[in-house]
């Protein structure tokens, strides 16, 4: 799997998880990495976890910031050959209890700025007659949920949504966008949010991979890294359009202690 001589943007890459998972793949495989990050402070820590890398600033929910980011990048590396929109918001509340306030916050960044994103990096392929490559960081919550995920679950259906039509008006450019959707990547920092609904975020994590997966081993953040790979390389050419479930069989199992 080559991605020598593509640069590649990742948005969120600075942060742990999935994100993480990413870069570290696509640095593995060749590709200059190029990182997005909200603020300066989260910037640092993704030059200080990828040296070599390029770093830029944005918030993705402002487009002048994104146009801006695009206009730099354009003079300091050219076209930028594949993106992966993996920066994103949680929420964790029943959706009748969520204010405008919180449900206009998830999908202003994971879906607006998702489709912000894609569109200036389009452009830019457009502009210099080059193909190229989108993946969307979906969910499991798009295909099988649970209580308190449902604004969440909506947004990453609408991200998948987004991966399907685009697909179709860019085909005719040979630009392919596909989509992957993690399962439950651990992480310490998880705990604080799986506290909001149980007691007990440890055993629930060790119960979620024993019973919920059909392989009950953890997921790891450079699986869906090496999966996001694999859709940005020449390995997939014919595969566009789809989404591809990163969860040890998560998403196939009937019963789960999830609607418990």
């Amino acid at each position: 799997m080559e991605l020598k001589e593509r640069n590649i943007l990742v948005t969120g890459g600075g942060g742990y998880g999935v994100g993480e998972g990413v870069c570290n793949a696509l640095i593995s495989f060749g590709a200059r990495l190029i990182v997005n990050e909200i603020n300066e402070e989260k910037a640092k820590i993704a030059r200080g976890k990828y040296p070599g890398c390029i770093v830029v600033t944005a918030d993705i929910r402002k487009q002048a910031e994104l146009e801006n980011m695009f206009l730099y990048l354009e003079k300091e590396v050219g076209v930028i050959h594949g993106l992966v929109n993996n920066a994103g918001v949680g929420l964790s509340k029943p959706a009748h209890e969520a204010s405008k306030e919180e449900f206009d916050g998830l999908y202003d960044v994971d879906i607006r700025g998702v489709w912000m994103v894609s569109k200036l990096f389009v452009r830019q392929l457009l502009q210099n007659n080059t193909n190229g490559n989108i993946v969307n960081v979906s969910s499991v919550h798009a295909h099988a949920t649970m209580p308190r995920y449902a604004i969440y679950a909506s947004a990453k259906s609408a991200v998948e949504g987004l991966t399907r039509g685009m697909a179709i008006e860019l085909g005719k450019y040979n630009i392919r966008v596909n989509a992957i959707a993690p399962g439950y990547v651990h992480a310490e920092q998880n705990y604080a949010l799986i506290s909001t609904w149980t007691d007990n975020p440890k055993q629930w994590v060790q119960d979620y991979i024993e019973n919920e997966q059909a392989i009950p081993i953890a997921i790891q953040a450079i699986d869906c890294g090496n999966a996001a790979a694999f859709l940005l390389s020449d390995l997939s050419k014919s595969i566009t359009g789809q989404t591809l479930c990163v969860d040890n069989g998560d998403t196939i199992k009937l019963v789960g202690s999830l609607s418990k």
